[in-house]
């Protein structure tokens, strides 16, 4: 959640101003909850297979959970984020993002790793 709020702090990064504001949507509580009960059990299905194919793997189904999750929550009137540009699909996925999220995943293997190198996760 974290990121995301410095990911939406930098949107204004082009215009004139000394002001970063980022925000979420209390709806992102849940999803990230979910994403990380999915995620966790991926993690040591795929640990064994290179990084690319892993980052291949998080893109997707970051892209997955993103959309499925947007769509869900569209249902009951809810809009937490609204993708727009040439890469959006139906306002709840960016395309473009695939490196970022390709990235995410490999960043969140090597948190997960920190973490149970000092038996905390």
């Amino acid at each position: 959640m974290n990121m995301e709020v410095f990911w939406t702090g930098l949107a204004p990064a082009g215009e004139k101003t000394v002001n970063f504001i980022g925000h979420t949507s209390v709806w992102m509580f849940f999803i990230y909850g979910l994403a990380a009960v999915v995620l966790e059990p991926v993690r040591y299905l795929i640990s064994n297979q290179n990084w690319f194919l892993r980052g291949c793997v998080w893109a997707t189904l970051i892209f997955a959970i993103e959309f499925l999750s947007g769509g869900l929550l569209r249902l009951f009137g809810i809009e937490a984020w609204r993708y727009t540009g040439e890469f959006s699909v139906l306002g709840l996925i960016r395309l473009d993002y695939a490196p970022v999220w390709f990235a995410v995943g490999l960043l969140f293997e090597r948190v997960c790793d920190l973490l149970a190198a000092y038996n905390i996760g």
